[in-house]
């Protein structure tokens, strides 16, 4: 049962005139008794004003305990005092207008009334039941119930759901059922056959209520199957079921949607009030970032329990519902994307694809793969895109007023102030030496787009990369890392940057956004939340009609001749850029690992691929690619 703590404001109402009791010298009148007692019951309690017994004071004081978290407003609207003061017994009337503050926008109001009966010591308060409420009785208690609002789902694409009410099986130990050595001997089985920690398990097991449900594991259904033949064995384990909003497979789209689950104490605490201890609220993701809105506001009920235990409410304040989360996502691309991933196998790298509709930026799928461990590596892993970066670079060359048909030098290694560069391991032969930059490209030579690097002033790179959406940061409604290609430190800084590497950094959003822009010939701005409005800067040097067509036949050519010739049969006009980036410490041999990318655009489609760990982009992210297109 959840408490509702609100200001209390007081507000009270004097009525009638000074008048004598019981014939003796002139007395305070009734109404100020009155009034004395509405003020005391808007503190939630009888004060200090005189009563006929007594023992009615600790009686309100349990019966109005439930709802003492309640604001409440008394005022006393009227008395009607007896026509003959000076007779002995005779009582007056005092009504009493009531306004509770069930939520933060709904009240109850209401009037009852109350006896007051002259003394010679002054009135007294003849308190009853129904003083408090009309026609509660002396063997009523109260309740305060919170009525819990309809959580909002997360839509995708053409309103379609993507996360909803659905049912799952919540495994615990119900400790009414064990005690003593038992709760330990239960809690550690549980914990085994749910594969769940075992020693916190057990010590939280200890710990709770000898009538507490000890929860380990909250599983989908068709999950659930799994474990019940061991589970239910075990003493005191019990299956309750329940509904929590959930995506339609525990991998889809899970790092960006987020979970819902009970309230942390952390996040109690600095909500102001707006959650209690229980509350169901978004842990992560757009579960968080967006839980007022998905959570609506809770209402409010007072009920009485009667002698004969049966439950009658008094006044139900309706709780709003939460309002639905829009997002582009496309349901059948996202599993698609997921599907994907998932050949890399249950031991495989982190790894992540984002797809984004160039004609209006929709975000159409952002999924990570299980080595990612949860993390939202699509949006925001920060990463050297490698060669998948040469497309900015083509960008930067072409302004510099390199043509694609020019022709460049691509040694086998070049040496940049005491550096040497190479080629990525299995380069053709048959491309070194003189080849066009349209080669350069479709083969990915790095040394000649290394030995190209003095064409360009400071400041060209990073304004390329900006025309592609890559470096600059935007809010879209959700963590997203845009990239970032600062200015060089040296020269072989600056040639690193040339491929990819150096100071360079994307994320697979972002690399997913350059080619995006390439298909759509603008700066793309990506949109996944389409009530969430951002306001977009054109980059100081825009991308051309005409330099996004190169891009375009450049990246065709990756396909038709280059490192993604295994594309050329996929359905559609598909254009691509494999890249390799090194990063971390060397191996026995001295080779660094190396992070495996992969970029396309097909149609009004855009992709891009990562894979934290791989052997280079053609081969390790280039078949996730091709799952995903096919």
């Amino acid at each position: 049962m959840r408490s509702l703590t609100l200001g209390i404001a007081v507000v009270l109402v004097g009525t009638g005139s000074a008048c004598s009791v019981l014939g003796g010298e002139e007395a305070a009148p009734a109404s100020d008794t009155a009034d004395a007692l509405a003020a005391a019951l808007t503190g939630h309690s009888l004060g200090d004003v005189p009563l006929t017994d007594e023992a009615d004071r600790a009686a309100f004081d349990e019966l109005v305990e439930p709802l003492s978290d309640v604001a409440v407003s008394v005022q006393a609207v009227a008395v009607d005092e007896p026509e003959d003061p000076d007779a002995a017994g005779v009582a007056a009337s005092a009504t009493l207008a009531w306004s509770w503050q069930l939520t933060d926008s709904g009240t109850w109001e209401y009037e009852s009334t109350v006896a007051l009966v002259p003394t010679e010591a002054g009135w007294q308060v003849d308190w009853a039941p129904d003083a408090l409420v009309p026609d509660l009785t002396d063997d009523d208690t109260l309740g305060l119930r919170t009525v819990s609002p309809v959580r909002g789902d997360i839509t995708g694409a053409d309103g379609a759901v993507l996360v909803t009410e659905r049912p799952v099986l919540r495994y615990g130990l119900d400790k009414t059922k064990v005690e003593g050595p038992q709760v330990a001997r239960s809690a550690r089985r549980i914990a085994r056959v749910l594969d769940v920690d075992v020693a916190s398990y057990v010590e939280r097991a200890e710990a709770m209520g000898a009538e507490a449900f000890v929860e380990a594991l909250v599983l989908r259904e068709d999950d659930a199957l799994d474990v019940l033949p061991a589970f239910v064995e075990v003493p005191g384990a019990l299956a309750v079921r329940d509904n929590i909003p959930l995506a339609p497979t525990r991998e889809f789209a899970a790092a960006l949607l987020g979970r819902v689950g009970p309230a942390t104490e952390d996040l109690v605490e600095g909500s102001d009030g707006r959650i209690a201890p229980g509350d169901e609220v978004g842990l992560s993701g757009l579960q968080a970032r967006y839980d007022e809105q998905l959570t609506g506001s809770p209402g409010a009920a007072v009920v009485a329990r009667g002698a004969d235990d049966v439950l009658r409410t008094l006044v139900e304040v309706a709780a709003t519902d939460g309002t639905d989360l829009a997002t582009s996502l496309d349901p059948a691309l996202q599993q698609r994307a997921e599907d994907a991933l998932a050949t890399l196998g249950e031991d495989a790298p982190a790894s992540a694809l984002v797809a984004i509709r160039p004609s209006d930026g929709a975000v159409l799928a952002t999924a990570n793969g299980a080595g990612a461990a949860g993390a939202d590596l699509a949006s925001t892993g920060n990463y050297a895109p490698g060669s998948t970066f040469k497309v900015v670079t083509a960008l930067a060359l072409l302004r510099s007023g390199l043509g694609v048909d020019d022709v460049l030098s691509c040694p086998a290694t070049t040496v940049v102030d005491g550096r040497s560069f190479k080629n990525y391991d299995d380069y053709p032969s048959s491309s070194i030496g003189d080849i066009t930059l349209a080669q350069v490209v479709a083969q990915s030579c790095n040394t000649a787009l290394i030995g190209n690097a003095d064409r360009l002033a400071p400041g060209e790179l990073t304004a390329a990369a900006q025309a592609l959406g890559l470096g600059v940061d935007h809010d879209l409604g959700f963590p997203v890392y845009f990239g970032q290609v600062p200015p060089p430190e040296t020269e072989t800084g600056a040639a690193a940057d040339m491929i990819g590497q150096g100071t360079v950094l994307a994320s697979p959003f972002a690399m997913a956004t350059v080619a995006a822009s390439v298909r759509a010939g603008r700066t793309v701005l990506p949109v996944l939340l389409p009530d969430h409005e951002v306001t977009q800067t054109p980059p100081d040097a825009p991308l051309t009609d005409g330099e996004a067509g190169t891009l375009r036949s450049l990246m065709r050519g990756v396909v038709t001749t280059g490192s993604g010739r295994f594309l050329l049969d996929v359905p559609g006009q598909v254009g691509a850029k494999t890249g390799t980036a090194e990063y971390g410490e060397p191996d026995a041999s001295g080779a660094l690992p190396t992070h495996a990318w992969m970029i396309a655009t097909r149609d009004d489609l855009a992709v891009a691929v990562f894979v934290g760990t791989g052997v280079s982009g053609s081969q390790t992210a280039g078949p996730v690619l091709e799952a995903f297109l096919r």
